[in-house]
């Protein structure tokens, strides 16, 4: 079990401001990602943000790779 992370405010606003593992965040995000049919249409490794995941990307898209860099710099982990 990962221990659990703190989303941050811009992060919260899509997967809740709960902590939680790492794992679930991205399982989060992706559900997200789907709900809103943000897959590129011809390439679906590249996703398209909305302004809410603009601004955890920082840009207007991300592939699928870059993400997971994305989301690190928006989630802290929890001091034990």
């Amino acid at each position: 079990m990962t221990a659990p992370v703190t989303p941050s405010p811009e992060l919260a606003e899509i997967v809740g401001k709960d902590d939680l593992p790492r794992s679930e965040v991205v399982s989060k995000v992706w559900d997200y990602i789907k709900k809103h049919d943000l897959q590129d249409a011809k390439d679906r490794r590249q996703i398209n943000a909305d302004d809410k995941l603009g601004k955890i990307f920082g840009k207007k898209s991300a592939s699928m790779f870059e993400m997971n860099k994305h989301l690190s710099a928006h989630l802290t982990a929890k001091k034990s």
